[in-house]
């Protein structure tokens, strides 16, 4: 038996409201939670369909050709998305990451990207703009994206090899396209470009070396990440979990490496230079490093749930208000309003009972809400 378990009750229907506040919570862009951390950081989810079938996000025995994906009417327009983005940016986000499911599907998502590079931040500059795909649609769509506005990109690729790459996207997919993606991205000028390839342990160990070996030297930052317990339908263990300190040895028996600085509060990789100054290789320990302490990030779904963890178990549903008449005032008064009470660290408490039944129900997919 793979233990693998079938999810029996929809995620994406389970919501808390949005409400307002009876003293509202003014947006000045120094918002911060019961912790003490700052909102920064947007991820959009805009679609919740992929073409890939990777087993640690959206295996195919739950994701068949019966699986029944949101209806467009319940999508957020993209109208709607700059709207709410726009509320974040009042509270203090500086980037915006689009996120699927695999983005690249939503139609015409260049004009989305058009709308949200005209937003500004509290303090006048542009946003960090970017956007996370598997890579798949990224030869014919590199160029629209950058004229649109798109400043960069995050690939996920878990492997060199193509037999083992198809095997993990689990639709054969060859690794040479994504490649070519990859350096259409580059060519049209979506950089710094950094690839995600997720480790696990008894899949695709071996491929770290020859990964390492690949991106060293280009300009493009490759980051490990270990393979995590997001959702029911992944049948996550912890013993397929190669932690990123064995990962960073195995690398830096061939490769030497020398630790860099955070770019920037709440970033999640540990990051590493090559000695020989061949670039950057990054490390990101969402199990056995917990960084929740400094986490400003916040995850609005493609239908219009805030999710204040990856791990969380309920949104905050945000459409009703956007779509019943309220005011941006007020939406923006219901998002510090949730932003605000916030506590969630799932990966510190990860194996305690506060973790195991904090929620009381099952967490939401990944594929649901983005990485």
């Amino acid at each position: 038996m793979s233990g693998r378990v079938i999810p029996l009750v929809d995620q994406r229907l389970q919501a808390l409201g949005a409400v307002l506040p009876a003293q509202p919570v003014r947006a000045t862009g120094l918002l911060s939670d019961t912790l003490g951390r700052p909102l920064r950081d947007l991820r959009i989810s805009v679609t919740d369909r992929c073409n890939f079938r990777c087993s640690y996000c959206m295996p195919k025995e739950v994701f068949d050709k019966d699986y029944a994906y949101l209806p467009h009417s319940a999508l957020l327009t993209f109208e709607e998305i700059t709207r709410v983005a726009r509320q974040f940016v009042a509270h203090g986000v500086h980037k915006v990451r689009l996120t699927g499911g695999e983005p690249l599907l939503r139609k015409n998502i260049e004009v989305l990207i058009e709308q949200l590079s005209q937003l500004r931040t509290v303090d006048g500059r542009p946003l960090d703009l970017t956007l996370t795909t598997n890579g798949s649609l990224m030869a014919r769509k590199a160029k629209a994206l950058k004229e649109a506005g798109l400043n960069r990109v995050t690939v996920s690729l878990d492997g060199m090899d193509d037999a083992v790459f198809r095997r993990m996207n689990d639709v054969d997919f060859p690794v040479s396209e994504v490649l070519a993606g990859i350096d259409a991205a580059r060519d049209a000028g979506l950089g710094p470009i950094k690839v995600n390839m997720v480790v696990k342990r008894g899949t695709n160990e071996h491929e770290i070396l020859p990964m390492a070996r690949h991106f060293k030297g280009s300009g493009i930052t490759l980051r490990f990440i270990e393979y995590m317990d997001v959702g029911a339908t992944n049948g996550w263990r912890m013993d397929e979990v190669l932690p990123s300190s064995e990962v960073r040895k195995l690398v830096a028996s061939e490769l030497p490496l020398v630790p860099l600085d955070p770019n920037d509060v709440g970033e999640t990789a540990e990051r590493w230079a090559y000695a020989d100054g061949g670039g950057e290789v990054g490390f990101i320990s969402s199990v056995t490093q917990a960084f929740c302490h400094d986490c400003n990030r916040a995850r609005l779904s493609t239908e219009g749930k805030l999710y204040l963890c990856l791990f969380a178990g309920n949104g905050y549903d945000l459409r009703p208000l956007v779509r019943g008449g309220a005011s941006d005032e007020e939406i923006a008064s219901a998002i510090g309003h949730i932003w605000q009470g916030r506590g969630d660290r799932y990966s510190e408490l990860r194996g305690t009972q506060a973790a195991d039944t904090g929620s009381g129900r099952r967490r939401v997919e990944m594929s649901y809400i983005g990485g």
